[in-house]
């Protein structure tokens, strides 16, 4: 029997699981909006339609359907607007909850399928078309799928506070729909050799500026040692044995770069060759032998640039490239010794001679480093061996060798000398021209003459000279007279008393009638002996010592011209600088030099000859060159500096003369009014006064900027120049 007892309590069990899972899809299609095909109940069978009527009237009624059922519509929208809303609302609050804002416009995909619903109602006939239920479909899912994926991105935000656990129960669901992801984690260790290990989990972005090629090299190397652990790859392993994840074809195309500089990168990093691998110059690979061939070719004409160089490789039939001739110069070290050559000697296929730049600046570093021990003692000290081990060598080499040192002379004689012309001493016995310098002389007459002189009594001598001929052609008077020792030329008074002249008058402060009247001569004589002194300040000061100074120093530099008695005679002058420095008060020389350049190093030299001596001055006064502002704080940095009120004037007018020209007294009288101004900034007694006209200059700037942008020039060199111009002003020390 196949009906028992049996099968008939299984037949209900099926009844009851089938009656269950028909509920429950009643439910689930309910709350997921689908409306049921009827609110009474299921209708299996859906009633038939009977037509009743004729063709006419069926075509009619056909004609009638596409008419809209206003009344339908409306009923239809009463009862479901409110699915509708509660739809939208329902999608409005998982967007706000995400933090998402910028999707807001989701919440209108229900009131869409909401009123595509409605116009199926409004027209039935558009309802039975296929195309209007297709569209339908999508309004629908599309709305069901928003809710759900807005749904999961919240739970995926919400996760890393469940734990792990509930990162492993949803991993299915973030592989399968893309919107759930573990989070990201960055795992670092290190082994006994020292060796870190780095592990990456999650999603990371990185992001980097492509115009600095150091980040560019940085990221390839990165991207270049990233590897997945067990991954087995049949190609070629890289030079350290690693299967790197992404390859060198796929950075190659990334980056655009090519394959040989990438590998060579890669090499720097492995041999830890940082110089190389952050150059930002790269170029051809250059072999070894090939680097080594263009060094030797170059060592050969060591003056000659990498473009001379290589069209002498290229004339050779050397296949070598311009740039490799520049790599080779840069990875071999040539090119900074070529650099540092050119700073220090000046190469030539002549000759190699050090420069005079390096000669000097070597010279005053030595300068700068004796004063400095010298003013740490407080005066000379025990002789000292200096690091001069590279001059010597360079004398050596350049075959220099200094001059032999004169005999030491007496005190007078010495004072004879600088007083009273350049001489040599002589044999005994021997006569030499007094203008040139010459022994081949002989005599003039066979009887001498009488050379009559007052001695120390002050009566009237007589000693007989010789006059003599001098036979050498270039001597310029031919014929002098040998005098004694202590008798001078067209003079009856000996050296003696024109030495008790100037010490009465100098060391103990006289004037001139006093000195005469003390030595029983004419003050007009006293005044052209000490006068013709003056002109040899320089080697009387040099030889007695320091002048006492007020603290004020004047420095200032001339053109003159320069006799050379080495030349030729028509060639016998030439053109120099004098630097001067002097008394602002006492308008005393306290030390001259004579330079061939007029330039920064002159300058610095002067000034420490200067300290040398023992100056060490309070104020020192210069006019507007621009080298004595850093060299003034350098030798003297105690010292105030000063520029000259009178020079900055000049200055001035000539600034105005070059943006206005030469009549502009004529033609523009703000500008002569402008100038007024300015001079009478420095005619203030105080600087108070002072300022407040400088200010007042200033105001006017834009004014005459704007008729004549040439006068900036005047208005920069006030600006530039003023904070050194007013401390004059209201200055105890400083003369105006």
């Amino acid at each position: 029997m196949k009906c028992t007892t049996g099968w008939s309590n299984r037949h209900w069990q099926w009844g009851a699981v089938a009656h269950f899972v028909a509920c429950m899809g009643l439910v689930v299609l309910a709350i997921m909006g689908t409306p049921l095909e009827c609110s009474q109940g299921w209708v299996a069978c859906p009633p038939p339609l009977v037509r009743i009527g004729s063709q006419a009237q069926e075509t009619r009624q056909g004609s009638q359907c596409w008419a809209p059922t206003w009344q339908a519509g409306w009923a239809w929208i009463r009862q479901s607007w409110m699915v509708a809303a509660v739809r939208s609302q329902a999608l409005l609050l998982v967007v706000l909850v995400t933090d998402h804002w910028e999707w807001h416009g989701l919440c209108l995909l229900p009131w869409g399928e909401w009123c595509w619903q409605g116009l199926g109602v409004v027209w039935p006939t558009l309802e039975r078309q296929p195309w209007y239920r297709a569209i339908g479909r999508l309004w629908v899912h599309g709305h069901r799928l928003a809710l759900i994926g807005l749904t999961l991105l919240w739970l995926a935000q919400h996760l890393p506070a469940l734990g792990d656990g509930a990162l492993h129960r949803f991993s299915a669901a973030s592989l399968g729909l893309g919107t759930v992801r573990s989070a990201p984690s960055v795992e670092v260790t290190q082994d006994e050799q020292g060796v870190y290990h780095v592990q990456l989990k999650g999603e990371f972005k990185l992001h980097l500026n492509g115009q600095v090629e150091f980040y560019k090299r940085i990221l390839i190397i990165f991207l270049y040692r990233l590897e997945v652990e067990g991954e087995y790859r049949g190609s070629r392993r890289t030079r350290d044995g690693r299967t790197p994840f992404v390859r060198q074809e796929q950075l190659a195309a990334w980056f655009e770069i090519p394959h040989p500089c990438i590998s060579r990168w890669n090499k720097y990093w492995l041999q830890q060759d940082w110089r190389r691998l952050l150059s930002r110059r790269f170029g051809e690979v250059l072999t070894m032998d090939l680097q080594q061939r263009i060094i030797d070719s170059w060592i050969q004409f060591p003056w000659w640039g990498p473009q001379q160089l290589w069209e002498h490789l290229k004339a050779q039939g050397e296949s070598i490239l311009l740039s490799q001739v520049r790599q080779a110069a840069r990875e071999s070290g040539w090119s900074i010794l070529r650099e540092r050559l050119a700073q220090v000697y000046a190469v030539s296929a002549d000759s190699l001679r050090p420069r005079d730049e390096w000669l000097a600046s070597q010279l005053l570093a030595q300068v700068r480093q004796l004063v400095n021990r010298l003013e740490e003692v407080g005066g000379l000290t025990r002789e000292r061996q200096m690091p001069l081990a590279d001059l010597e060598v360079s004398s050596q080499e350049l075959g220099l060798r200094p001059a032999p040192l004169p005999a030491p002379l007496p005190w007078v004689l010495r004072v004879e000398q600088v007083l009273f012309g350049h001489w040599e001493s002589l044999e005994a016995g021997a006569v030499r021209c007094i203008y040139c310098g010459s022994t081949d002389v002989s005599r003039k007459s066979r009887r001498p003459r009488l050379k009559r002189y007052r001695d120390d009594q002050g009566q009237l001598q007589a000693v007989p000279v010789w006059r003599y001929y001098c036979h050498n052609a270039q001597c310029p008077k031919r014929s002098f007279t040998n005098l004694p020792p202590d008798l001078l030329p067209y003079s009856r008074q000996p050296l003696g008393r024109r030495l008790a002249a100037l010490q009465l008058y100098i060391w103990n402060r006289s004037v001139y009638r006093r000195t005469g009247e003390a030595l029983a001569l004419g003050k007009m004589t006293v005044y052209r002996w000490v006068h013709g002194f003056g002109h040899t300040l320089l080697p009387v000061a040099a030889l007695f010592g320091m002048v006492r100074s007020s603290g004020v120093v004047g420095v200032d530099e001339k053109y003159v011209l320069v006799p050379k008695n080495t030349k030729p005679k028509e060639k016998m002058k030439r053109w120099m600088y004098v630097y001067f420095a002097v008394d602002c008060y006492t308008y005393d020389l306290l030390h001259i030099e004579i330079y061939p350049h007029n330039n920064a190093s002159s300058a610095q030299a002067f000034l420490w000859a200067l300290r040398a001596k023992g100056y060490h001055p309070r104020v020192v006064v210069t006019d507007m060159r621009v080298d004595y502002s850093r060299l003034v704080s350098e030798v003297f940095p105690r010292a105030v500096h000063h520029e000259c009120i009178f020079h900055a004037l000049e200055q001035v007018r000539e600034h105005i003369q070059e943006g206005y020209g030469i009549n502009y007294g004529r033609t523009c009288p703000e500008v002569v009014a402008l100038q007024h101004e300015i001079d009478q900034i420095f005619q203030a007694r105080t600087q108070r006064t002072a300022q407040r006209r400088y200010q007042a200059v200033m105001a006017q700037r834009n004014d005459f900027v704007l008729q004549n942008p040439a006068a900036a020039s005047i208005f920069d060199f006030l600006e530039r120049h003023w904070p050194k111009l007013v401390n004059a002003i209201e200055s105890r020390h400083i003369p105006t």
